[in-house]
């Protein structure tokens, strides 16, 4: 994760984070008023935005996710849960051109090979599932809101965008963004790629992790699972204690494999 704080030494990087954050904000405000659940989630047209400007734009596109997501969020409620919004919305900005580094090589993530597809759709899928776990955890941890409900619904969010959407504004401005060498590699090519077995350790650790989280906090925030070893007292709604118990674990695996990344 040296990247996303290297890029700041550069003045091209910082304005691609203000560019991805403008665009994310300008396309989340107008859809607060079309809410999925009241008073929790909305549609989000809008999470196109950081899958393409991740391919585009790396870590400024991470950095572009998590501000963006909070200028929207002052449109719709301030509270302790944006917290893990912002975390949610930096890895959901971040994983995409990192694990395609692993999984897609130098190849755009433009192919129309069945490999290649299916290759964008773990990309996609893993970052929306990580952003999901973090903000479902965290909300579930402070008792506003359960993790199912949360960490189902954005990603269904995330993936209904990334593969509805993105790829039709990947096709029409990725090859004029390499073409004038505006992506990420051209503007710092300081930035580089750890050793690819730590990388490809790190994906496999985010991908036991992130869906480890994803599967428990699922079952024990349903309470249709609650491990033997957690106390009788906090087997019981909000689940906050028992979810920090059983996902948390999980999570810290997903994030040590961000780190390899």
């Amino acid at each position: 994760m040296n990247d996303l704080r290297v890029m700041w030494r550069d003045t091209r990087m910082v304005v691609l984070t203000a560019i991805s954050a403008a665009l994310y904000a300008a396309v989340l405000v107008p859809f607060k008023g079309v809410p999925l659940i009241p008073g929790v989630t909305e549609l989000r047209p809008a999470n196109a935005i950081p899958i393409v400007c991740s391919f585009l734009f790396g870590p400024a596109a991470a950095w572009g996710s998590a501000i963006g997501n909070m200028i929207g969020d002052f449109f719709g409620g301030v509270g302790p849960g944006d917290i893990f919004g912002f975390l949610g919305n930096l890895v959901y900005g971040y994983l995409p051109y990192k694990v395609w580094s692993v999984i897609g090589g130098d190849a755009p993530p433009l192919g129309r090979s069945p490999l290649a597809m299916i290759k964008y759709v773990i990309v996609c899928l893993m970052a929306s599932t990580l952003c999901a776990d973090f903000v479902g955890w965290g909300e579930n941890l402070l008792g506003l809101r359960p993790f199912w409900m949360l960490g189902n619904v954005i990603v269904l969010n995330n993936m209904t965008a990334a593969l509805v959407l993105s790829p039709f504004l990947l096709i029409a401005i990725y090859p004029r963004v390499r073409q004038g060498r505006m992506g990420y590699e051209d503007v710092m090519p300081a930035l580089k790629h750890g050793p690819s077995m730590r990388r490809g350790l790190g994906v496999l650790m985010i991908i036991v992790g992130e869906s480890g989280a994803w599967l428990l906090g699922n079952l024990v925030s349903t309470g249709y699972w609650i491990p033997a070893f957690v106390p009788h007292g906090w087997a019981q709604l909000p689940y906050d204690r028992a979810i920090a118990i059983t996902v948390s674990p999980m999570m810290l695996i997903a994030i040590a494999g961000v780190g390899l990344l």
